[in-house]
């Protein structure tokens, strides 16, 4: 037997054009198989063929050897056999399913030639498109454009004609405040983005709320209907808000020109309060938001009374804060001062700081006297006397009961133990209490008159002893003029705290006292929270604290400078200040501490948690309540 043979394999394809396309290969060996294995010599992609179908061997260089590998049987010019020889020379015509194969002998190298031609298909499987879908329901299924136009309409019915007549049937809901549509399925909310957040979560089902006519875009008399009170001052002048913000440039200025074009107008609230970004508290403000209009807006809006503001840590104003200037009758007086060092605040009072957080003396011996009774036992510390409110974010006003009686006694009397006191805050109930007190009393009884003690043998002694004592009497209740001046006159109780003058009526015996009045809050627009600063030392920001001898000093920290908000603020991005050296910082963007909708309540607060009622004046929020012990009975 001559040395081993090899097969030449001629794939033949139709173009559309009818144009043959063959590939040929070459397959070395004595073997060949033919079947729908892809592992194949011939590989016949057709499901009426076996995966091994059939083997072609050599006999000799003449003739092969054809037979089938299985049971399958296969065609053999026409004639369907499982095994055959077959002469090289004289070529032959097999059948495999939808395929013939034309062996012959090539003319140059002599070797066997299988042409391999897809005829017209005689199984499902016939056609190389159909192989992966013969087992589907494609062929049960309408055609492309059917399904194309079929999908199309639907779109359109389900999306935009159900939600009109969704939309349209409620519509005069938007006219009645109280009216809700029922629960349920409502096609046009196949048109929201998103799920409203918290603050807005009870129009959930009320999209007539808002959105008041079919595709024009939300308006601000649409907001207004329930921001009647919390709305900013931006609201009455939108055309002056643009301008504040400045001619867009570039693809923005497109932007704005495409969205006015499709009455989209600049200057709307959804502008900046975007709704429909998800079923959650809104969050904090980016920076951004509020410098692009801020940083540099004096150049835009030249009339306006607003500092530019950029990055807190880089290009920010001077704190102002609204501080006491005096008092008119009973109602402090308040005014925006810019910050500085030496800025004072009259409010009534005498007090020194440094001699009360002194350690060193009389104020700290008598702490020391009194273990348990003071947070330190060395000296008095800034929480004995100042105490945070309930949510601990300001500081309560200071009482004098609670505060400084236990070390500033009023008492003036003792009867049987108990101790009679002075009624603090009420200047007509002191001098009315002394002089009954005198009224009511008689001078100490002289020892002689007992009638056991020893005295001056004679009646004229006894007479000259019991009419000095009558005088005494008679004249005793005019010493309730002298106590009096003395209360009120320098040492005396009230002069050593409060500010006393000669100008009062005769229910005070012409003495009056200036009304105390503490700022309980000093930047009305921006916030500050202690219960964010508690496990800082008060003097770490109160710098000037310990070292104040002046009630009036105003020891509320700046923005730099020791103990300034700079020191450890540093804007959104983190900046370095340059001419400070910031140990700890901490991000600081304008949301931390300014509030867009202006109230009490804290910037982002969740809704639950802010103050409901909107101060009227939000300066005089500044002033704290005062007890009906002293001084009116509110500061507001």
């Amino acid at each position: 037997m001559s040395a081993s043979m090899s097969f030449l394999i001629r794939q033949i394809a139709l173009k559309s054009s009818g144009e043959e396309i063959v590939r040929g290969s070459r397959v070395d060996g004595d073997e060949l198989t033919i079947g729908r294995d892809a592992a194949c010599g011939i590989h016949l992609p057709d499901l009426a063929v076996d995966p091994r179908h059939a083997r072609v061997t050599r006999i000799d260089d003449q003739r092969l050897l054809i037979e089938s590998i299985g049971d399958q049987p296969f065609d053999v010019n026409g004639r369907s056999v499982n095994r055959r020889e077959l002469d090289i020379a004289t070529g032959a015509e097999l059948g495999f399913g939808g395929h013939r194969i034309q062996l012959s002998r090539d003319a140059d190298a002599g070797l066997p030639v299988f042409s391999v031609r897809r005829v017209e298909a005689v199984s499902e499987s016939a056609e190389d498109v159909d192989l992966g879908s013969a087992y589907t329901l494609k062929g049960l299924l309408p055609g492309k454009r059917m399904s194309a136009w079929s999908f199309a309409i639907l779109i359109l019915v389900a999306f935009l004609a159900f939600p009109i007549w969704s939309y349209a049937t409620y519509k005069p809901l938007a006219l009645h405040k109280d009216d809700r549509r029922p629960a349920g399925f409502h096609a046009d909310k196949a048109w929201s983005s998103g799920h409203l957040s918290l603050a807005h979560k009870n129009l959930e089902n009320d999209c007539q709320a808002c959105h008041v006519k079919a595709f024009v875009a939300v308006r601000d008399n649409a907001c207004l209907t329930c921001h009647t009170q919390d709305a900013h001052q931006h609201i009455p002048d939108a055309a002056r808000l643009v301008r504040a913000r400045g001619e867009p440039h570039g693809f923005a200025a497109f932007q704005r020109a495409v969205a006015t074009a499709f009455n989209r107008p600049a200057g709307r609230c959804v502008d900046c309060h975007t709704e429909h970004e998800g079923a959650g508290a809104m969050p904090a403000t980016r920076q951004q938001f509020c410098t692009d209009c801020h940083d540099g807006l004096k150049t835009r809006l030249t009339d306006t009374k607003i500092a530019d503001a950029a990055d807190f840590g880089t290009a920010h104003p001077q704190f102002r804060p609204t501080v006491i200037v005096g008092m008119n009758g009973a109602k402090p007086l308040l005014q925006r001062a810019v910050w500085s060092p030496t800025l004072r605040e009259p409010n009534g009072l005498k007090f020194t700081h440094a001699q009360h957080l002194s350690k060193v003396n009389g104020v700290a011996q008598m702490v020391r006297r009194r273990p348990g009774r003071f947070a330190s036992g060395e000296a008095l510390g800034c929480q004995d006397c100042h105490k945070t409110d309930s949510g601990g974010a300001r500081f309560k006003p200071v009482v004098m009961e609670e505060a400084c009686q236990s070390c500033h006694s009023l008492n003036f009397d003792e009867v049987g133990g108990t101790f009679r006191s002075l009624r603090h805050g009420e200047p007509a109930m002191v001098v009315a209490d002394l002089r009954a007190f005198y009224r009511g009393t008689a001078p100490a009884r002289p020892a002689n008159l007992s009638g056991l003690a020893r005295r001056v043998p004679g009646d004229a002694a006894l007479r000259a002893s019991a009419a000095d004592y009558a005088r005494a009497v008679r004249f005793y209740p005019t010493r309730a003029d002298q106590a009096i001046a003395q209360v009120f006159s320098k040492g005396g109780m009230c002069f050593d705290c409060h500010t006393v003058t000669r100008g009062g009526t005769a229910a005070t015996d012409g003495f009056a006292i200036q009304p105390v009045a503490q700022n309980g809050r000093y930047y009305n627009t921006g916030w500050f929270d202690h219960k964010d600063h508690r496990k800082t030392d008060c003097v770490a920001c109160h710098t000037r604290a310990p070292q104040s001898n002046d009630a009036s000093d105003l020891l509320v920290p700046g923005m730099d400078g020791p103990g300034g908000c700079r020191s450890c603020h540093v804007g959104e991005g983190g900046t370095h200040l340059a001419s400070v050296k910031v140990k700890d910082p901490v991000d600081s963007g304008c949301a931390m501490c300014h509030s867009y909708h202006m109230d009490s309540g804290a910037p982002w607060q969740p809704k639950g948690q802010r103050d409901r009622k909107r101060p009227q004046d939000p300066i005089h929020t500044a002033v704290a309540d005062r007890p009906r012990q002293w001084g009116p009975a509110s500061l507001k």
